[in-house]
């Protein structure tokens, strides 16, 4: 829109059928939504926004809002309709932060309701491989990122990373929208109570640190040591901990994140 602000309108359509393929879908043209809606399609649509501002050179603002479902008067209501689907996500980046040269610190929140990416047909969820294509918790929960990266030297670089989150939990049969592969009529508390985190809840916090040193030309060394905890309030589930240690070689490749 300008030098410093970027703004963007994303869909997906969503859907599986056999032996059958909606050619209307290879429109080019943006808000098959629209025209999805208008055929009676049962199919899954998403429409969203997202936005990336530059202030003074020296920060970054960016977000995303995703909505799956929504009927406003249904949200403007407070009732906690499980039907108000969306997700949202807000962050900032400061470039050599307090005055210190290469010094990079970044903040993150994502928030996502119960049963977003959801459908009637699991195949139609948004997810492929039965892996979620949005976000790998799912549903139903709300994250907060925080990330520092430092050059001290040339060829040295740190990052320190923190994660925390909390998440209403699925136990047994029960489906509080967390699991965006489970059907969306199978929802245990009927149609209205529903949270921006719903359900038993669990925290957890994945902590980690990179040291990476670059020998030659796009050759590099890592270092990294990950800590994840993970617990249910009340007991309800096991605690699922986990110590990660690595060192590796890395040559002209991207490092691969574990940071879920």
């Amino acid at each position: 829109a300008t030098k410093w602000l970027n703004v963007g309108l994303f869909e997906a359509v969503i859907f599986g059928r056999k032996n059958d393929f909606d050619f209307m879908y290879l429109n080019p043209i943006i808000f098959l939504r629209t025209a999805e809606k208008q055929n009676n399609s049962p199919d899954n649509g998403f429409v969203g926004f997202d936005f990336k501002a530059n202030l003074k050179k020296r920060a970054q603002v960016y977000g995303q809002l995703l909505f799956d479902e929504l009927i406003i008067k249904e949200l403007t209501s407070g009732n906690g309709w499980w039907g108000n689907k969306f997700a949202l996500q807000g962050g900032v980046k400061y470039i050599d932060a307090l005055n210190v040269p290469n010094l990079d610190l970044q903040g993150e929140v994502n928030m996502v309701r119960p049963f977003t990416y959801s459908h009637l047909d699991s195949t139609a969820s948004y997810g492929h491989y039965n892996q979620a294509l949005a976000h790998p918790l799912g549903a139903n929960f709300v994250e907060v990122i925080g990330i520092a990266t430092y050059h001290p030297l040339p060829r040295l670089n740190a990052t320190v990373k923190l994660i925390c989150w909390k998440q209403g939990v699925d136990t047994g049969s029960a489906n509080n929208g967390s699991n965006i592969f489970k059907l969306y009529n199978t929802r245990s508390s009927g149609d209205y109570g529903y949270k921006m985190v719903s359900g038993p809840k669990a925290n957890g916090i994945n902590a980690q640190l990179l040291l990476s040193y670059e020998l030659k030309e796009n050759l590099f060394i890592d270092g990294n040591a990950m800590i994840r905890r993970w617990k249910a309030e009340n007991d309800l589930l096991p605690q699922d901990n986990a110590n990660v240690f690595t060192v590796g070689l890395r040559w002209n490749m991207n490092r691969r994140e574990y940071d879920y």
